[in-house]
Formats: C-alpha cells, structure tokens, sequence
C-alpha cells in the first residue's frame, strides 16, 4: 500500500516544476520576430505620388506592364513575441518566426536599425543604377533617381536594374520587358550584375499572388523555399544573374526560347 501511495504522490510532486517552467515559458519573451507578407510596389509607377524612377539625360519609354518589388512585415525589434505567439503563427500559412537576429541586427536601437535599412537601400539604389547603365553601356551623364518610401534593406536592388532597363531600353526591340505581365521578384543586385538572395521569399509570393502578380522572380538558391505554399497561378521563374533575367523576361514575352523553372 506504501509503494502505492508513494509513486503518484511522487511524480506529482516531480511535475510541480515542469508546470513551472512551462507556464514561464508561456508568457516569456522569445528570441524571435513574427514574419508575414508585406506591401509591394510597381517600379515602373508612383509611390504616395511621386514616381520610383526618374531618369533624365536619356530619352525613355512608355512602359505597359508592371515590376513589383515585394516585401515583408516585422514585429518590431523592441516587440515582445511569447510562446503562443510562436505556436500560434507555427500552424498559419500567411505568417513565418524567424530568429530576431535573421531579421535585425543583434544588439541595435530602433533607431540604429532603421538607420541601417535606410543605408542598404540607399546603397541598393546606387547599385542597381549602376548595374542597369552598366547593362545597357549607357554613358555616365544619364542621372537616375529612385524613390520608394518607408522600405529598408537591399532585396529590391534586382526589380530596380530591370525598371531602369525597361524604361530606358524595354526588351532592346520596341517590347516591353515585361511583355504586359505583372511581375514581381526579389533579389540583391550586385555592380557586375550578380543576382543574391534575400529571405523571406515565401511570404514575399503570397504578396505578389495578393497585389495580382502571376510571375516571380527568385533567386535560384531560393527555389525551395519559394515552392514552399506557393500562391496558385503564380509562375516561378529562377535567376543569378541580370542578363540572364532579362533573357528569360524576353523568352517569356515573345514566347521563344526556354524560360527557366524551379
């Protein structure tokens, strides 16, 4: 009858701490950000009135068709995410946790964060002008401005180079670039042209799919992840590096040659 007694009694008593602990962990903060499909924005148009690219020194084209940058949603980096939060967004599709660090640099203010995305797209700016003139030999007195408000980081560097090529040259014969498509991506660009990846494709097609587009381009490197709960009726389309995405756009458009798959 003892040895009866005694074990429940035991393991109940055992249990005390593991409640513990697991109800602490309910409501402690966690060392993570709540991800979920952002705003896009069409290069080749306005953002709150004013347009994203503004060339001078070289005539340009009408443009048909659209170029959609895509972006992602935070919780900020001050936010405080619990294991509900977690468990909660584990089971959700349009929602992604990823670690705070992937998201935002460790140890930083609001404000040096802020700074530091405004830098990136600042530098991605300057690069993708770069790479787009580079790409088309234009000479160095063609001025290109970008502006797209309240957007951070490097991951739009690939949407502008190819809204500079079509405004300045289309698909080199008269066409559009994107043959009257709306077409969205993501991916760094780099002076010589190189193509990088970024993250958070997954949720970037769900706001590509949402703001009406039916072509992505993504980083080959991310195709698996851009598999991942991919919108119906949106193409993927892999690249690494500029002319191979403008090749691929003009297949694509004209309707000959082959156009890359994931």
């Amino acid at each position: 009858m003892l040895s009866r007694l005694t074990r429940p009694r035991a393991v109940a008593v055992c249990a005390l701490p593991v409640v513990a602990l697991l109800a602490t962990a309910a409501f402690a903060p966690l060392p993570f950000s709540l991800t979920q499909p952002g705003m896009t924005a069409n290069v080749l148009g306005e953002n709150k009135g004013e347009p994203v690219i503004t060339i001078s020194g070289a005539p340009t084209r009408k443009t048909s068709g659209q170029l959609r940058m895509t972006t992602i949603e935070a919780t900020g980096p001050d936010a405080t995410v619990g294991l509900g939060d977690v468990v909660d967004s584990w089971f959700r599709t349009d929602r992604a946790v990823m670690p705070r660090d992937s998201v935002y640099p460790s140890g930083d203010t609001v404000k040096e964060i802020e700074q530091h995305n405004a830098a990136e797209m600042r530098e991605s700016q300057d690069t993708a002008t770069e790479a787009a003139l580079s790409y088309l030999g234009e000479k160095n007195d063609v001025k290109v401005t970008l502006r797209l408000a309240d957007v951070g980081g490097p991951s739009a560097g690939l949407l502008f180079t190819l809204g500079i090529i079509d405004k300045l040259d289309g698909d080199g014969s008269g066409g559009d670039l994107t043959g009257g498509r709306n077409i969205a991506g993501t991916g760094t660009i780099d002076a010589d042209g190189t193509v990088g990846a970024v993250g958070g494709v997954a949720l970037k097609t769900q706001a590509a799919r949402r703001d009406g587009a039916t072509v992505f381009l993504v980083p080959k490197a991310e195709c698996a992840d851009a598999e991942t709960e991919l919108p119906k009726g949106l193409r993927l389309i892999p690249v690494t590096t500029l002319k191979g995405t403008v090749d691929a756009l003009v297949a694509l458009e004209k309707g000959t040659g082959s156009v890359p798959s994931c």
